[in-house]
């Protein structure tokens, strides 16, 4: 399978749902505090951490 952008984001994007879904689900912190604190930084640092991916695969890639 070969990654592109919309894929890739996509993938990145089901998996921090998935995260928030089953934390919320727990019940081991309440829904407002998960949907105001946990989901902000979980996306920012998803966005970083994606962008550092992108460019280290670009360098990589480059002869």
């Amino acid at each position: 399978m070969e990654f592109d952008l919309p894929k890739a984001a996509g993938l990145l994007v089901a998996i921090v749902a998935l995260s928030i879904a089953g934390l919320a689900a727990s019940g081991v912190m309440t829904l407002q505090t998960v949907l105001m604190m946990v989901l902000p930084s979980m996306a920012v640092f998803a966005a970083v951490a994606f962008w550092l991916g992108v460019k280290h695969g670009e360098f990589r890639a480059t002869p």
